[in-house]
């Protein structure tokens, strides 16, 4: 049997909006014009009592009202049936070829790659936190985690197939972990 594709998260329902069915979205993807075509078919992620749960459900229209996106899905014509899918998450396949950027990784791809410097593994990603002026890759170092900006200066080398990645950080960094445990 084959493994599961990974999914992405890539929306959540906020509320209903207006009579006909529309849906205000959340969005967690940097190309919603993009992902929320007319056809594009997301999984749902619903508590079990929802009459939703373990189903799909597809693109009628997406469109931006002042400033905000809003999405009509088939066969959910009104009001009333887009209550029904209010807070639910919506989750598509991994797409290993949807980026076209030589230096864009999914999240799940960068958490769990050693942490490595000047040869050295240091510790291993965490997670990566998403803040306006720029990505950080939180880097587990022990019971201490190390807020480490992604940006090729600091960290110009991702090897997702050999586990790693290597950091040139700046003195002071890492080094505050080091005298602590000494």
């Amino acid at each position: 049997m084959a493994a599961p594709k990974n999914q992405l998260r890539v929306g959540r329902v906020l509320k209903a909006h207006g009579l006909k069915g529309a849906l205000k979205l959340e969005l967690y993807t940097d190309d919603p014009d993009g992902r929320f075509v007319p056809g594009a078919t997301f999984t749902l992620q619903v508590p079990e009592h929802s009459q939703w749960h373990r189903k799909t459900i597809t693109v009628r229209e997406f469109r931006w009202m002042n400033q905000s996106p809003v999405v009509f899905f088939e066969d959910i014509d009104d009001r009333n049936d887009a209550e029904t899918l209010v807070r639910a998450i919506l989750w598509v396949d991994e797409d290993e070829t949807a980026s076209s950027e030589p230096d864009a990784w999914y999240d799940h791809q960068l958490v769990g790659l050693e942490a490595v410097r000047d040869g050295e593994v240091v510790g291993t990603v965490a997670r990566v936190e998403h803040l306006p002026a720029q990505d950080l890759l939180i880097v587990a170092v022990g019971e201490r985690e190390v807020m480490v900006p992604f940006v090729s200066e600091i960290v110009p080398e991702v090897d997702v197939e050999a586990g790693r990645v290597v950091l040139t950080p700046p003195l002071g960094l890492f080094e505050d972990l080091a005298d602590e445990a000494e």
